[in-house]
């Protein structure tokens, strides 16, 4: 009898951990994640490429530096930014996946980049060079710093920023209030508040030809 009923007890305690433990990480998830209600597409830091004043059509685009659709994306996204200029301002947030090593890395490198006020540089660089160190499985921080060298960069203040906590806090505010307004991949696009759901090349140029014409 003993004998049967030990494997018993430790199969309802293995049971018991794994609830508790799954509890833990829905409650923190709850905790972390900011309020849908009082989540916004843009905010007052959100780093904007093109500023064409009030009453111009706004997009806003949440992605990932390693993310190959992003960076597949990246061309029709500077076509529709020098074939729109002066009629829409156009937003970044960041959005790094967890599933890639340099996500995190890379966002952390633009953010210390926008310090100095030369967030669009890393960004372009970020992007242009996407193919030589994506997918690496291991950080390529060396790397993004030598980037910023070669913008000319302050590099103490650049490692300063790269080393502050809270500079990974701020693209971790971007993930969390992305996550609160439904993104779950990238790249996500949100035309005056409104999200996008890309199927073809062309829709983000649809849905922009369309809100111009509102």
């Amino acid at each position: 009898m003993k004998t049967q009923t030990k494997p018993l007890v430790i199969t309802l305690a293995a049971l018991i951990v794994v609830v508790v433990v799954g509890l833990v990480a829905f409650l923190v998830a709850r905790v972390q994640a900011p309020d849908p209600a009082a989540a916004a597409v843009v905010r007052a830091d959100s780093h904007v490429l093109d500023d064409a004043g009030d009453g111009a059509v706004t997009v806003v685009e949440f992605l990932d530096f390693e993310c190959e659709a992003c960076g597949a994306y990246y061309p029709v996204v500077e076509e529709a930014r020098q074939k729109y200029a002066g009629q829409i301002t156009y937003v970044v947030r960041y959005f790094p996946l967890p599933g890639h090593v340099n996500s995190m890395t890379s966002a952390v490198a633009a953010e210390a980049a926008a310090q100095q006020g030369r967030f669009e540089d890393m960004y372009r660089r970020l992007f242009d060079t996407q193919a030589e160190w994506g997918e690496a499985q291991e950080s390529r921080a060396d790397l993004f710093r030598e980037y910023a060298d070669d913008l000319g960069l302050d590099m103490t203040a650049y490692d300063a920023a790269v080393s502050d906590p809270d500079t990974e806090q701020r693209v971790r505010a971007d993930f969390e209030e992305g996550r609160a307004l439904g993104v779950g991949s990238t790249p996500t696009f949100f035309v005056d508040g409104r999200p996008l759901v890309i199927e073809r090349w062309n829709d983000l140029e649809t849905v922009i030809d369309a809100a111009l014409d509102r």
